[in-house]
């Protein structure tokens, strides 16, 4: 199987766990949206009843032209599960997100569910989260300054950029001239990048979430429940 072809089975496999009635977080990115298309397949064939709370604004769109009503957060008595991806897995079932650039409102979903279903394809797994980028989204206000910050503690920092974000920043940034990714938000994203595995993440995440102007980090501790890994050869692996 190729990686579109195990992403779609992933979003099949996620989508009949969900019964009517539920209300279901939806995540962000490629194979959070496979699971969407495969949702809104069974809501229209087996008019499943269900109600949903998106993490982005893209995630709502799909959502809402499927016929599925999205409802905000706060007003939402409950997520009985939230289904999203992952950009790394280890052992311990810690998660870097946020490839999308959702991240904050992926955790604040994540968090405020009775379960999170990750699903993701087996390249995700790592022995150690950090070969890939963590993603910090960052306030304007002072975003240099605290760039400077985490710059100063020895990590390397870039600023995401997005030459077709429709949103146009309200301020910006010394020597930045090309458009600069905001999420739905209207924060920036700041990506770092390691030399190394990271061997303390947890240490990580609270020293950069002391620097005043990071919102939050793309680091997930303890919210995935069970995680789904799709196999090159076909085969769909669970961990609990």
């Amino acid at each position: 199987m190729n990686a579109i072809e195990i992403k779609k089975e992933l979003g099949l496999r996620a989508a009949q766990l969900i019964q009517s009635g539920m209300i279901v977080g939806l995540g962000t990115g490629s194979t959070a949206e496979c699971f969407i298309h495969s949702l809104l397949e069974r809501v229209q064939k087996e008019k499943l009843t269900i109600q949903a709370v998106a993490s982005s604004e893209r995630s709502a769109e799909l959502a809402r032209a499927g016929g599925v009503s999205v409802l905000d957060l706060n007003e939402a008595s409950h997520v009985d599960i939230t289904v999203d991806g992952a950009d790394e897995i280890d052992p311990e079932k810690r998660l870097i997100k946020g490839a999308g650039g959702a991240l904050l409102r992926e955790k604040i979903l994540a968090s405020s569910s009775r379960s999170m279903l990750v699903i993701a394809d087996e390249t995700k797994l790592v022995p150690h989260l950090g070969k890939t980028k963590l993603p910090l989204e960052i306030l304007p206000y002072g975003a240099a300054a605290t760039r400077r910050h985490i710059e100063a503690l020895g990590h390397k920092a870039s600023w995401r950029l997005s030459p077709f974000s429709p949103l146009r920043p309200t301020f910006h940034l010394p020597q930045q001239s090309e458009n600069l990714f905001l999420t739905d938000n209207n924060n920036l994203i700041l990506d770092l990048t390691f030399s190394h595995p990271l061997q303390n993440p947890e240490e990580l995440h609270h020293e950069l979430t002391q620097i005043p102007g990071v919102l939050e980090t793309g680091f997930f501790f303890h919210l995935a429940k069970t995680i789904l890994i799709g196999r090159l050869n076909g085969k769909v692996d669970q961990i609990s």
